[in-house]
Parts: structure tokens; sequence; C-alpha cells
């Protein structure tokens, strides 16, 4: 699932990659230019939480091939269309594929990993990986043969198409295997035993119906059910026992009767929002700006441009670890902190001295990833597919948005000038996750609880 992540969000990172040579071959303004990126990032994100609300109501493992391969011709089309709607139209449709992969596929990560914040990091990381490589594949492709090359950049969505297939079987094969486990537990049991635990794909334990009435885990009438894991599956309730007395209550993790906390995920949108307008704002004009800021040419900026998206990919990783350590909301609200200083320097840090502020920006913007996703299914347990079609796409609008008021703004003045609002956004991120608390989210088969050591239960 990682790889086949990291095959999608190419797509994603080739759309930023391919503006300066548009600007180059076609002589698109900073406006029209990202413009593109807009086309791209628009409908892809008023489409996903669309998508996540499907995924809530069925499981759609099809949809993860089909979507990766739509995702990349859009992109392989772009070069070859001189008009510049039509442009606009592929690369509208290739964010619809990559809209339609991502919340299905971050359920079924979640299933694979049995709902660890660790295993969605390297889901993540895989995404992310994705992004680093897609301006060296634009260079190596497009750098060389122009832009009428475009249709060799398809080649990564046939390779992520397959390996969706091969995900997605080996893990309905474990699934199988499972079962066929319980199965053979609850035979030997002779009917004695309790409610089953929640799947890790996301359906509801069953209640716990014990030879003499009792709950699974209470002999005294007083069992609870099986608690659900961290990736949706609620815990079945206890019935009553012997003594007549009513059963407990299911897993805990959100689904312990508060139901779904839409003020507190509304928070980590309003946060999300603003680092999406930072991270779009400077991976469509990065490379345009370190080229006029170092004179080094298009290498300039593709190098600029890999390393807003490689130091991502260790962010990811990192934002895993320390989020085991200190808590996801503590983790989440450092990272924003850290990155208005950082921003600050890409900005206003003259020659090649920016390049270490481009790092810290993208571990700034990326260490807390993968938490934002798990975070949100956690204040929306009953509505996961919703809350990864948020949270990895409706806020990402905003930031696509954005870009062409940049633009507009950067033809007016300067691009220098255009970037510097950036620099206080991530500031009033951290203004929104001010008093956020960790939701309730225990793991399950031993896994570690995403909400680390400082969860408030």
């Amino acid at each position: 699932m990682s790889l086949g992540h990291a095959c999608v969000d190419v797509y994603q990172g080739a759309v930023a990659a391919l503006v300066p040579y548009f600007l180059a071959e076609r002589a698109y303004s900073y406006a029209a230019a990202s413009g593109i990126v807009l086309a791209a990032s628009l409908l892809s994100s008023v489409v996903q939480p669309l998508f996540g609300a499907l995924t809530d109501r069925w499981r759609l493992p099809w949809l993860l091939p089909v979507s990766t391969l739509v995702g990349g011709a859009g992109v392989a089309l772009a070069g070859v269309t001189g008009s510049y709607p039509l442009t606009l139209t592929v690369i509208a449709v290739s964010g619809i594929g990559v809209a339609a992969y991502h919340p299905e596929s971050a359920r079924v990560a979640r299933a694979a990993g049995r709902g660890t914040h660790t295993s969605m990091g390297w889901f993540s990381l895989g995404g992310n990986l994705g992004f680093a490589a897609a301006p060296l594949l634009v260079a190596a492709v497009v750098g060389t043969a122009g832009l009428r090359a475009s249709p060799l950049l398809g080649l990564p969505a046939v390779a992520g198409a397959g390996l969706c297939v091969a995900a997605t079987r080996a893990i309905r094969a474990r699934r199988g295997a499972e079962e066929d486990v319980r199965g053979a537990e609850t035979d030997l049991r002779g009917g004695s035993g309790g409610g089953c635990a929640g799947r890790d794909d996301g359906e509801e334990g069953g209640n716990g119906l014990g030879a003499s009435g009792e709950g699974r885990a209470g002999r005294d009438g007083n069992g609870d059910g099986g608690a659900g894991r961290d990736d949706g599956g609620s815990g079945g309730q206890g019935r009553s026992g012997e003594q007549g007395e009513s059963g407990g209550q299911g897993g805990s993790g959100g689904r312990d009767g508060s139901g779904d906390d839409w003020w507190s995920f509304g928070r980590l949108s309003g946060a999300i929002v603003c680092r999406s307008i930072v991270f779009v704002g400077l991976s469509t004009f990065v490379p345009v700006f370190v080229r006029e800021r170092t004179g080094w040419g298009e290498q300039a900026g593709t190098a600029a441009l890999f390393v807003l998206y490689l130091g991502g990919a260790v962010g990811t990783v990192a934002g895993g670890r320390l989020a085991g350590r200190f808590g996801r909301v503590a983790v989440v609200r450092w990272s924003y902190a850290a990155t208005v200083p950082a921003v600050g320097g890409v900005v206003l840090v003259p020659g090649p001295a920016l390049y270490p502020f481009i790092a810290l920006t993208s571990a700034g913007l990326y260490v807390p990833f993968s938490l934002h996703v798990t975070l949100g299914q956690d204040y929306l347990p009953g509505r996961m597919g919703t809350a990864s079609g948020v949270t990895l796409g409706l806020t990402v609008s905003v930031g696509g948005v954005a870009g062409p008021l940049i633009g507009a703004l950067a033809d007016a003045t300067s691009l220098r000038f255009a970037l510097a609002p950036l620099i206080v956004f991530p500031a009033v991120g951290r203004l929104f996750l001010r008093g956020l608390r960790e939701p309730v989210a225990p793991g399950a088969d031993g896994a570690v609880s995403p909400t680390g050591p400082r969860a408030t239960r």
C-alpha cells in the first residue's frame, strides 16, 4: 500500500513540477500557471469527501487501481495538448483520480497496519516519497524531451495499479484466514464464548452471548463487549448476565457514547487549511523563486522542489515516532510553531542559504501529516472515510484556491512580495490547535495507542 501510494502521489507532485516548463514553453503568466495547480487540487479536494462518504458505506477495493490509472492518465496528457482549457481539463481529471484513491486507501492501509499511527506513518511516507520523486521524474522526462514527452509520465500509474491489486488480495486472504481461526475457536468453546472484537476492516463486533448469558469479559453479568479496534470497528455490547444487570458498553476510542467530536475536528481542519496554503504556495512557486534568487537555472528550482518534498518523507516518519512519545496533538502544535521561522527564512534569506530553510519548512509541514489523518479519524470514529476525505482532500482545496491569488499578486508586484504572507499562516494554524485535546483511541493487538502516553481518557 505504501508503494502504491507513492505511485499515486507522484501525480500530485508532478503538477507543481511542470509549472516551470509551462512558463518556459508556453509563456504562461504566474496566475495562469498556478491555475493549473488549482485545477489539480480544487475539484479533487471537493469530491474527495464524497468518495470518503462512499467508503464509509461500502468497501470499494476496485477503486484503488482504477483511480491510480485515471490519476496518471491526466498528467500524461497534460503536455501533449497546447490548449490551456484542455490542459486544465486533463489535469482536473488527474485530480479526480487522486481524490478517488485516498479515502479508500486510507481505510485499507489502516486495516493492513491494524490501526497504529506508526503504520499510517509508513503509508504516508510512501506518498511523500512519490511527491519527492515527482520533480526528478519530470526533469528526466520533460526537462530532456520537452512537454511532448509527458505520456511517459503515465508509467508509474501502471505499476501502482498492479501494487494496489496485490495489496487488496493479500489483505483479503489474511482476513479470510483470521475468520477461519475465529470459527475454529468458536467450535472449541462449544458456543460459550463472548462477543468477538470488531474486525480490522471497520465492521462492528458481535454481541456477547455466552451459554449462561454472560458477557465475554465478565462472569457476574457485567461483561463488556469486545473493544473496537483503532481503525473503525466498534466493540459489541455486552449482554446482561445471570444477575440481570445491563451489559457494558462497547469499545472506547470515541465510541463510548460520546459520539463524533465535530468541534475538535473542525478546529483541526482549520489548522490543516493553513498548512495547505503554505504548502501549495511554496510547491507551486519555489522552483521559479529559487531560480530567480540564485541565478542557477532550472536545475536549482528542481533541486529546491526535491528538498521540499524529500524533507517531508523524513518528517512523516519522525512524526509517528514523536507522537508515540509525546502525543499527537503536542507534536502537531510544535510543528506548526517551528514552521513560522522556517518559512520566513525561505522568503527572506538571500541566495543559496535558503536551501536549509526549505528543508526545515518541509519537516515542519510534514511531521504532522499522518497525525492529521489519524486525529481526524479518531475525532470522527463513526465517519472515518469522511474524515479521511476532509483531512486529505477538502482542506487542500483552500490551498489550491490561494495559488492563483499568490500568482496574481506576483504578476503585479514580485514573487518575493507575494510569498511573504505565507509566513503568518502556520501561526494562525497554531491558534486553531490551542486547547485541542487528544481523542481516546485505545490500541489493538498489542499496537501502541495513537494517542500516545499523554492521552486524556
